[in-house]
């Protein structure tokens, strides 16, 4: 695509706001397909990728292209489009079949985010009922899913600003805004709702290695929101912690399990740990189709386990003696009795478990 800028990318699109993932309808210099923010080189570059194909839109998530689970989730169901598109280009009133192949890619793109499969399976309810071209019914699909997923976090910010009393500062891990969700964010969304309400003076935020999701997207989100920001190492928060001052550590999560375990940036167990020992308390925002009931804990949800590369090299320099291993967890599980409250946009969830997450999921 052409350089752009980010006013002029939001002034295209549809919405008013920032947005990760968007359709784009047949241009001059473009088909119709689906525009990615490529959030590999931000904040030093803004850039947007096109993508008309299934396999380069998987290779997108994979690598970071798009990410935070409710993104993920919308671009895949985007992605359902495109290989139906392309299913039925090949194999006509047959493309049920020949879609099955671009549906399994799609699905292993990224393990851990639930948000995913949870699309896919969504689109792929609609299938028996289409007759002849498939396209724009599932398009219509697809972009209820975006336009949900929209209402979903301002909604949640609401909700999750309430909970905020007084003037405090706070803390975030790795990036919950809008680069993560289809606009606005989920534990970011809460912190500029509250800012804006006066009740959030200013926010630190941990680096979030190795991606630096923190560093990079979390504090050039919150640079143009005008919003006072902080960085730290994430080795760094206990120790802020213990100085005051700090009054709620609020994320987001990949896949939150039935009984309240949340699945989120590696790092977030240890600041609820840490938060848990200093009585700060820890807000997790997320919508409904992050939670994946068929896990009964934590335990059942899969890591993703990443290339050690991404550890052992930074900014393409290699940090590492030779032949030295690396463990790199993409994801670790905070226990539920480490979370005072999980916010979704069906309600507000104090002190989570599995009574209280399956009520709130009916």
């Amino acid at each position: 695509m052409p350089s752009i800028n980010l006013s002029e990318y939001i002034a295209a699109g549809k919405r008013d706001m920032l947005c990760p993932v968007e359709w784009v309808a047949e241009g001059i210099d473009l088909p119709e397909g689906i525009n990615l923010i490529d959030q590999r080189i931000l904040p030093h570059e803004f850039q947007v990728n096109h993508y008309v194909d299934v396999r380069s839109l998987s290779e997108a998530i994979t690598s970071m292209v798009v990410r935070g689970a409710p993104a993920i989730g919308i671009t895949a169901a985007y992605g359902v489009v495109l290989a139906a598109r392309q299913a039925y280009a090949l194999s006509g009133d047959e493309w049920r079949e020949t879609i099955e192949d671009s549906l399994a890619v799609l699905v292993a793109s990224r393990p851990t985010a639930v948000n995913l499969q949870w699309a896919i399976a969504r689109m792929s309810r609609l299938f028996n009922s289409i007759e002849g071209d498939p396209e724009p019914v599932l398009l219509a699909e697809a972009i209820s899913i975006h336009d949900q997923d929209i209402a979903a976090n301002i909604h949640m910010s609401d909700l999750g600003a309430r909970l905020i009393e007084g003037e405090c500062q706070v803390l975030t891990h790795c990036n919950a805004g809008a680069l993560a969700t289809g606009g606005y964010g989920t534990a970011l969304g809460v912190i500029r709702t509250a800012h804006k309400q006066g009740k959030i003076t200013s926010v630190y935020i941990s680096e979030t290695r190795p991606w630096l999701q923190g560093s990079r997207l979390t504090a050039w989100e919150l640079q143009q929101d005008n919003v006072p920001t902080t960085l730290l190492t994430d080795s760094a928060a206990c120790h802020l912690y213990s100085q005051g001052g700090v009054k709620w550590v609020i994320v987001g999560a990949d896949r939150i399990a039935a009984n309240g375990d949340v699945c989120n940036k590696i790092g977030t167990y240890t600041h609820a740990v840490t938060a848990k020992y200093h009585g700060i308390r820890v807000m997790v925002v997320a919508p409904s189709s992050t939670f994946d009931l068929d896990a009964k804990s934590g335990n059942e949800i899969p890591i993703e386990q990443r290339a050690k590369e991404e550890i052992l090299n930074f900014s393409g320099v290699k940090i590492a003696p030779e032949n030295v291993s690396a463990w790199n967890p993409a994801f670790d599980v905070t226990p539920a009795n480490l979370i005072d409250v999980i916010v979704t946009e069906k309600g507000i969830i104090k002190a989570p478990d599995s009574h209280k997450i399956r009520l709130a999921m009916l």
